[in-house]
């Protein structure tokens, strides 16, 4: 991080008049234009009572040179912060370059704690979380190149993921075809080229993953019984309309308290026998 490090003074060089140049971390200061170096302590013979800041402000570096857990993110935000306090005490010109300093490494930090959540995700594997949060730490560190692996990765899964897009995008789509079918008497031509234009959309939308795919998922789960169970009674074996929707309700929600209450009933007589 040598740019957090090097700052240029208002001292000239006593050789050539070139500008001077402080390492404030290294304690080292050179000129731009030939190269002479010298101590800064030669130039600043008090430069001892920034020691302790220079030592937190090296230790903030570390970390966010080194680090990759956001507490270690919040750690450093608070040294260069601790520093900054300490600065202001002096009022002087190396007191300035080192606020300077101070505030380039906060916003290192706040990278920093953006790349250790995006790079928690990434390491489980969450790529798409991982995508849109690394994209806001573009350039820190290797972030750029774990950026490419989330698209890679997540556009294996969804090629992976289409024959699921194919069979969840049918479920909902059908039953709206069959309930304008039913209730409006729609010809069965538009009824079934709604349904085909209702399972593209889903279909593109599951694809695309996202919380939207997720709803959908949970949709389509739980209206295929229903409409599986409809369509059997109602145009397999002709039973009235108001009837097939009844059953095809009513069946998976009376099935579901029948297996609630005998799991109950089995743990009870289990807890007895035991």
């Amino acid at each position: 991080m040598a740019e957090l490090n090097i700052t240029p003074v208002s001292l000239k060089c006593k050789i050539c008049g070139g500008d001077i140049v402080n390492n404030y971390l290294a304690g080292t200061s050179y000129c731009a234009n030939c190269g002479n170096r010298w101590s800064i302590t030669d130039l600043y013979p008090d430069y001892a009572k920034y020691q302790r800041i220079i030592a937190n402000i090296t230790k903030a570096n570390d970390i966010v040179e080194s680090d990759t857990k956001a507490a270690s993110a919040n750690e450093a935000k608070l040294l260069y912060k601790t520093s900054v306090i300490e600065c202001t005490k002096f009022n002087d010109p190396i007191s300035s370059d080192l606020i300077r300093i101070c505030e380039e490494g906060q916003k290192k930090a706040d990278l920093l704690a953006v790349y250790a959540k995006g790079k928690g995700y990434f390491d489980k594997q969450s790529y798409n979380s991982a995508l849109s949060t690394l994209t806001k730490a573009k350039g820190f560190r290797d972030a750029d190149a774990m950026i490419e692996i989330c698209k890679e990765e997540i556009a294996k899964k969804r090629k992976r993921d289409i024959p699921w897009a194919v069979v969840f995008s049918l479920p909902l789509p059908a039953a709206v075809a069959l309930f304008f079918r039913e209730l409006f008497a729609w010809p069965w031509a538009v009824c079934i080229l709604l349904f085909l234009l209702g399972s593209a959309g889903l279909g593109y939308v599951l694809y695309r993953g996202g919380v939207a795919s997720v709803i959908i998922k949970i949709l389509s789960f739980l209206a295929a019984g229903p409409i599986i169970t409809f369509s059997i009674l109602a145009y397999a074996f002709h039973v009235p309309t108001w009837i097939s929707v009844i059953v095809a309700i009513g069946a998976p929600i009376a099935l579901f308290i029948l297996f609630a209450s005998a799991t109950e009933q089995l743990s009870i007589f289990t807890n007895k026998k035991n």
